[in-house]
């Protein structure tokens, strides 16, 4: 998924967030690729316990690339069965409720249709609807989630339906909670700040090139993440992370890490100045 923020991120909260309706408006979409997505969508719709279906990632802002896969979520409500999806007969991998961290990240599939790459991820409406009364309140948990170094918040599952563009069903558009604007940075900055304290008294006093890098690259997400939260941007994945909180610079600390104990210090303070500084 990408990581646009809804334009009404600084709008003010509201416990009765506006609903969308289909929307067939994704820029950049031919006449060929809106016919496909009508079909995919139709298709998912069709499933038994879905109640929405959402197109995701580059496709819905206008960012993709000709070679860009098609990130679609099915919301479903109650009793979901992957083996539906399963007997439609896309070719591709359908994983199992929970198969993937049995968190708020909790399945789904990876499938070619008509040629394209497809991926479809698996959303609890029961489960994405208490995450979004827990952002309201400013509260969230962290969860691991494979590819990505500093994991997920929970509120992930409320960034997408700031960002997602509703293909069938309706579905809230939340804006950015005040409270969770105020709770979350501490949180990931806390994280960073620990993990650059490990890697300082453990690895880099014994000259650990590679888990010091590690941990540069991993406390920059987190502060990444605290940084967009404070501007209470929407972020669904880690791919412009960096970029949209004004990290990159940290590439050349990393760049220029050398397995000397004095000289891994030297780029863990670095990093803590450069992390300090960040808004």
């Amino acid at each position: 998924m990408t990581d646009a923020p809804h334009p009404d991120h600084d709008a003010p909260d509201s416990h009765t967030p506006d609903h969308d309706t289909p929307d067939h408006g994704a820029p950049g979409l031919d006449a060929t690729d809106r016919a496909f997505l009508d079909h995919v969508a139709d298709r998912l719709a069709a499933l038994p316990a879905v109640r929405a279906v959402t197109l995701g990632g580059s496709r819905a802002d206008g960012s993709h690339t000709p070679d860009s896969d098609w990130d679609l979520a099915v919301y479903y409500r109650g009793g979901f069965d992957p083996a539906d999806l399963r007997a439609v007969g896309w070719p591709g991998t359908v994983s199992g409720i929970g198969d993937w961290g049995g968190g708020v990240f909790n399945g789904g599939a990876w499938l070619t249709v008509d040629g394209r790459r497809v991926d479809v991820h698996y959303r609890d409406l029961d489960a994405v609807e208490h995450e979004v009364a827990e952002a309201r309140q400013g509260r969230f948990r962290w969860e691991p989630l494979m590819f990505h170094l500093a994991g997920i918040p929970s509120y992930l599952v409320v960034a997408e339906l700031a960002h997602n563009r509703v293909l069938r069903g309706t579905l809230p558009r939340p804006a950015y909670p005040a409270a969770l604007r105020a709770a979350a940075p501490p949180v990931w900055r806390e994280r960073a700040t620990h993990t650059l304290a490990y890697a300082d008294a453990a690895h880099a006093r014994r000259g650990q090139l590679t888990e010091v890098a590690g941990a540069l690259a991993t406390a920059a997400a987190y502060t990444a993440h605290a940084v967009l939260a404070g501007r209470g941007e929407w972020i669904t994945n880690e791919k412009r992370l960096l970029q949209r909180a004004g990290l990159r610079p940290v590439d050349a600390l990393v760049a220029g890490l050398r397995a000397e104990p004095a000289a891994l210090s030297r780029a863990v303070d670095q990093a803590r100045e450069l992390f300090e500084a960040a808004r």
